[in-house]
């Protein structure tokens, strides 16, 4: 009787490979982008159900232009959470930056450049207000932009009763144009996108970013500048919500002193930040792990829509679907802890 022949070295060497894979599907970031995908497909079954159309070009372009403005201010959002922060006050900045640049520009195409560096400078002095107070005055984060954003809501309520100023049109294209289905606004988001993801991955200034979120004290004695980190968070969340607002005043056309409150940015971009992955707590997270959020929030709003969903029903699905997908992350994040 010969003796039994070694097993192939193929299981063996595929075993790093599955192990990869494994690790791949648990990140985050491929789990919220899985999780759009089937939201997707899920709707699009849904809708077709009830005999209607979900995934016609009419109704991706709005899903994409629905990103844009929620996807910049949580952008911004990421990087504060990042390093531990938070910010509530990009509604009402939001608001601010819309009307800003439509007074400045005031209908003339000669006004754009000074429109957009107003907006740009105002909200960038909001985001070191906020980043000093709470470095500085060592007040909560949550506190200290919660103030900032009731001093703005008493600034547009004291000076705006509605819409006001006009955009010109030639910059109102950035509202409305598209190549093909994709509205050349989205061009805008992902640009962003990847100057973040720059910074976060590929310069000191980012690495300071997760180790001051990630262990404060700790990277404090390591030489990082936590405090000075912290504020340029809140500077580039600011700048973040300056160019959603820009894009804002395009589609309106106008300034509007409800444009982020009413659409709920301060909590919705948080929503679309935990989503993505990143802990409140700071420390972990990124700008891929967002947009997917960003998506599955605007999916998840668009079917709602097709569907005439009570809006009340809609928050309540909507809450549903954040705290399930956080407590998968936590969970995965448990069993990972306890395998190691």
């Amino acid at each position: 009787m010969t003796a039994a022949s070694p097993s192939p070295a193929l299981p063996a060497a595929a075993a790093p490979a599955a192990a990869r894979w494994r690790r791949g599907l648990s990140d985050p970031a491929v789990g919220i982008w899985l999780a759009a995908l089937g939201v997707t497909l899920l709707g699009w079954a849904v809708v077709a159900v009830r005999g209607g159309e979900f995934l016609t070009q009419p109704n991706i372009t709005g899903i994409l232009q629905n990103c844009v403005a929620l996807g910049l201010i949580a952008l911004g959002q990421t990087m504060v959470i990042l390093t531990g922060s938070l910010d509530l006050s990009v509604a009402y900045l939001a608001s601010l930056g819309t009307l800003v640049a439509a007074e400045t520009m005031a209908g003339s195409d000669g006004n754009m450049v000074t429109a957009v560096v107003a907006v740009l400078a105002l909200c960038a002095g909001v985001g070191l207000a906020n980043g000093l107070i709470v470095t500085r005055l060592k007040v909560n984060a949550f506190i200290a932009t919660l103030g900032v954003a009731l001093i703005l809501r008493g600034w547009i309520e004291d000076n705006y009763t509605g819409p006001a100023g006009d955009v010109s049109r030639s910059f109102q294209r950035l509202g409305y144009d598209r190549i093909g289905p994709v509205p050349v606004s989205v061009f805008l988001l992902v640009g962003v996108a990847l100057a973040l993801w720059f910074v976060l991955r590929r310069t000191r200034l980012g690495h300071h970013m997760y180790a001051t979120g990630g262990d404060e004290h700790a990277a404090r004695l390591s030489g990082v500048r936590t405090e000075r980190t912290v504020v340029i968070a809140h500077v580039l969340c600011a700048l973040c919500v300056g160019i959603a607002a820009l894009f804002l005043a395009a589609r309106f056309g106008a300034g509007s002193p409800w444009a982020g409150t009413e659409a709920r940015y301060d909590l919705e971009s948080i929503a679309a930040v935990v989503l993505g992955g990143t802990l409140l707590a700071g420390g972990r997270g990124g700008v891929v792990g967002t947009l997917g959020g960003v998506t599955v929030l605007a999916v998840l709003d668009s079917v709602f829509n097709q569907l005439a969903v009570d809006p009340f029903f809609k928050n309540v699905l909507r809450g549903v679907v954040i705290i399930a997908a956080v407590a998968v992350y936590a969970r995965g994040r448990r069993s990972a802890g306890r395998n190691r």
